[in-house]
């Protein structure tokens, strides 16, 4: 299934795509895609419903974040080697684990807000991973039996509030907008193995990242196992796992997201996102 949110910012409302590519409603039938809902037991009830008795919702309507809910946003750093390479820095010995505030999650085709001040706004397109079961100590063999879906997401970041000022990552990665998320989370049976997904993003046209979650350093069923050890994982978390190569960082002269730019990307069988640049 590709379940999904749509409506207005902070009001959305529970659907998914059906068959042939309309969106339905599931007002009235669960309250959110979220808790619950993202179990074994409640995505097995979702299958069972004729979509086809579902209202229409009607075309053009913005989509929601994907998920409702989240906890937590845990971000994978330096997980492709080439990435690492581009970044100047080693692969890392253990996975590098930083926070994105929750309040950087939005729609997939909503407008990047560049932050007051900003120069150095990048892009990174990831595969994310919503857990759909609670995570404590679970083993890389069971690990995969948490996840309720994937996702694309858009690791959005300020590189100079990363890198260049005091502290840590998050208060690069955490700005309002920095977090797209969607369009629909699909849910993991409909992914065969979450290690071979082609990612893509272009900029104003120009595609700049090319590439495919074979060459993780860490794998899925890794990170979701690992991350476990150090914190319990919750429905509706998501873990955003890395982006390949071809960020505006890495690049000779660095480039970076201006005001009218647009970004697009996309992960092949989880669908694709478009943002507008603008000033916040």
């Amino acid at each position: 299934m590709k379940l999904l949110r749509h409506g207005a910012p902070g009001a959305e409302k529970p659907g998914l795509l059906d068959g042939d590519g309309k969106i339905r409603d599931l007002t009235g039938i669960v309250p959110d895609i979220s808790g619950a809902v993202l179990s074994d037991v409640g995505l097995s009830a979702l299958r069972g419903i004729d979509t086809q008795n579902l209202p229409e919702v009607t075309p053009g309507t913005r989509l929601g974040p994907a998920v409702a809910g989240t906890g937590k946003f845990i971000c994978i750093g330096l997980n492709y080697a080439d990435h690492a390479e581009e970044a100047g820095m080693d692969v890392p010995r253990e996975p590098i684990i930083f926070m994105k505030a929750t309040s950087a999650i939005c729609g997939p085709n909503d407008p990047t807000l560049l932050p007051r001040g900003s120069e150095k706004t990048d892009w990174e397109v990831e595969l994310a991973v919503v857990i759909g079961k609670t995570a404590k100590y679970v083993t890389e063999d069971d690990a995969l039996a948490h996840i309720a879906g994937y996702a694309v997401a858009n690791d959005v970041s300020e590189r100079a509030y990363q890198a260049e000022r005091a502290g840590q990552w998050t208060k690069g990665k955490s700005c309002d907008s920095f977090g797209p998320l969607g369009p629909w989370l699909v849910t993991r049976d409909e992914v065969a193995d979450p290690q071979d997904l082609k990612l893509w993003l272009s900029v104003n046209g120009e595609m700049v990242q090319d590439g495919s979650t074979r060459t993780m350093v860490y794998s899925v069923k890794h990170l979701i196992s690992y991350l476990s050890q150090f914190m319990t994982l919750h429905p509706g978390d998501v873990i955003s796992t890395g982006t390949p190569p071809g960020v505006g960082m890495g690049m000779k002269p660095p480039r970076y997201l201006k005001a009218g730019d647009v970004v697009e990307l996309g992960i092949d069988g989880l669908g694709s996102q478009r943002q507008e640049v603008i000033a916040d």
